[in-house]
């Protein structure tokens, strides 16, 4: 006699196709737990019957689970849990901001099964194109498409990462040496690499949708800005550290006061799968000086460094000069990873996926650490302002509890601002785990009530 399943049927909530919605509640269950290793899942029949959907739905969702590694079917015994592998850790790492682990062991067994049935020497042997081939740039840009991007393949460029992505954008945008305007609070690959070229950082004031027009435009007019060329590099969109999201209107303010200035555009649109539809990318507004920069580290898997950037015509020749001169080309590995999973349907389940667990951590943590739950934030990190002395001090506290958050002043373009505050990184640890770290976490912030503003919590 076959044991029934114990899982309750449903069908995510969200928007899509039947299989899709139920591809996601089977995977949200199986990531969160509900479901462990070895769990038995309902009959297609019975399944089909208790959702009123058809034979052939729960069949595709089911091809979907297993094809991700995620379920695993047994010849006459049916379909049972396969699970995630659990990321081994003494230490609680909240510091790096990865996203939910979605692929599976067996996922990327399949994957690189399949590669090498289609990899041969002579290819792997040989020098791709510096900007990509032809057809992974005609993937990407309809990855980017679906991210209310209108990118031509053309002027699209493959690097190895979001990061290197950046480093050529900055050489394409401005020579060494000039102004980069920024987030007074902002990613520290871009703080490292403006100092690294020695470019002049100027911070640029913050509220609850980001980087803040009057502060920019006062920033223009100042003496600081005045000699050599000027870029900005801003993230619109679940910014980093802050999670804040700029709405429509300030996306236009933002661009009327760069062309009016004539300054170039850096914008670091990498979590923009993770926000809704209505907001469309900085790129699409001024497509004449803006260069965007996305990848799937954070959208699909950190192993997966495949970057993409988005260059005007008019910085084409520059963009790809750099490119040659910091790297020959992306790994071709990655690349043939990438297309399969843009084209046999893993890429848009995995986000979907990830999208899931992403609020079921978030709410999680507003729940443990008091935050208001006005506008809560689609991504997988959230913001703590605080004094900057109280942040070192909180750090060092997590570490001792044997839990590590990033550096406090690591995104801070003046390392002596008063004010700076601890991103919380949630994607990584298993779900359990963060519940652990977080609780611990609410308990050294104390019983102070906490609320906040937009998506920006304050104590």
């Amino acid at each position: 006699m076959r044991l029934a399943s114990p899982w309750k049927p449903r069908l995510d909530e969200g928007s899509g196709l039947p299989y899709e919605r139920l591809v996601a509640a089977l995977a949200d269950d199986i990531a969160g737990g509900n479901l462990p290793h070895g769990a038995r899942l309902p009959p297609h029949r019975e399944l089909a019957y208790q959702l009123g959907i058809g034979i052939g739905t729960v069949t595709k969702a089911y091809a979907v689970l297993e094809r991700r590694g995620l379920v695993q079917s047994e010849r006459g015994r049916g379909m049972f849990v396969a699970g995630l592998a659990p990321r081994a850790t003494e230490v609680i790492d909240l510091s790096v901001n990865l996203p939910p682990q979605m692929l599976s062991d067996r996922l990327l067994s399949a994957t690189l099964a399949s590669l090498a049935r289609r990899l041969d020497a002579g290819t792997f042997g040989s020098y791709l194109p510096p900007a990509g081939r032809d057809d992974h740039r005609a993937l990407l840009a309809r990855w980017l498409a679906a991210q209310r991007l209108d990118a031509a393949p053309e002027r699209l460029l493959i690097c190895h990462g979001a990061q290197h992505a950046i480093a050529v954008a900055f050489a394409a945008a401005a020579p060494a040496g000039g102004v980069v305007l920024t987030e007074a609070l902002t990613y520290p690959g871009a703080i490292m690499l403006a100092r690294q070229r020695g470019d002049r950082l100027v911070g640029i004031e913050l509220d609850e949708q980001g980087m803040r027009p009057d502060a920019l435009e006062q920033a223009l007019h100042s003496q600081a800005c005045t000699e050599g060329p000027r870029l900005l590099y801003v993230t619109p969109s679940l910014h980093n550290p802050t999670a804040a999201t700029m709405g429509a209107g300030r996306r236009e303010e933002i661009v009327r006061l760069c062309r009016a200035h004539d300054v170039i555009i850096v914008e670091d649109d990498i979590h923009a799968i993770l926000v809704g539809p209505e907001l469309l990318p900085i790129a699409m507004l001024a497509p004449e000086r803006t260069l965007h920069v996305s990848g799937l580290s954070k959208t699909l898997s950190p192993g997966l460094r495949v970057g993409s950037l988005v260059v005007p015509s008019a910085f084409l020749d520059r963009a790809l000069t750099a490119l040659r001169a910091t790297c020959t080309m992306a790994s071709p590995l990655a690349c043939l990873i990438m297309e399969q999973w843009l084209t046999d349907g893993t890429a848009h389940s995995v986000a979907a996926s990830i999208r899931t667990d992403a609020a079921r951590r978030m709410d999680l943590a507003r729940t443990l650490l008091r935050l208001d739950r006005r506008a809560d934030a689609p991504g997988y990190h959230l913001w703590l302002p605080m004094p900057t002395a109280r942040a070192d001090s909180f750090a060092g506290a997590a570490m001792a509890k044997g839990i590590r958050v990033m550096p406090p002043r690591a995104p801070m373009v003046d390392t002596k601002a008063a004010e700076g505050g601890i991103r919380l990184s949630l994607g990584a640890p298993p779900f359990d785990t963060l519940r652990q770290s977080l609780t611990t976490l609410a308990g050294l912030l104390g019983d102070g009530p906490m609320q906040n503003y937009g998506d920006l919590a304050v104590l």
